[in-house]
């Protein structure tokens, strides 16, 4: 069974990341979901990134606002593909910081960052990189996209 590791750096950052947890659930993809905070828990930061493959995570997604420094310290620690959501919070300068954080990584240590609250497409990108090895869930995608353009089709039925 695949799974993916979704961690958030705080309890605020949940209504955001729910997105992605609920989209993997849709193609039955199991998610483990935590909160590690880069400067307020890093020991627990430490242990995740170093042991999450170990646990059965193929993929992890990283929420993070403001300084958004943990999808890069996961990155940095785990063999793990990592997908970075940036999230615009209360004290971040428009979403900006966290989008930069996120997506300056340094060479060798990569990061997919997606757009700015957009947890959704980070779950998508999860599932397509598992489904790149696992036919039952690239089934699921292929379905979900095809579902898209339909939705596409129809909508310019109805305005014709």
């Amino acid at each position: 069974m695949s799974k993916v590791g979704i961690i958030m750096g705080s309890t605020s950052d949940l209504p955001i990341m729910q997105e992605a947890i609920d989209i993997l659930k849709d193609f039955d993809i199991e998610v483990e979901v935590d909160i590690v905070s880069a400067h307020r828990t890093p020991d627990k930061l430490f242990d995740y990134g170093k042991d999450a493959h170990k646990r059965g995570i193929n993929v992890i997604i990283a929420g993070a606002g403001g300084a958004a420094h943990l999808p890069g310290m996961i990155a940095s620690l785990s063999p793990l593909p990592v997908i970075g959501v940036p999230v615009k919070s209360r004290n971040s300068i428009d979403g900006w910081d966290s989008v930069l954080s996120i997506l300056q990584m340094p060479g060798g240590v990569p990061v997919a960052t997606v757009a700015l609250d957009g947890a959704k497409n980070a779950g998508i990108l999860a599932a397509q990189i598992i489904g790149a090895s696992n036919k039952s869930v690239l089934d699921k995608i292929l379905a979900y996209k095809e579902g898209l353009k339909q939705k596409v089709i129809d909508g310019a039925k109805k305005i014709k």
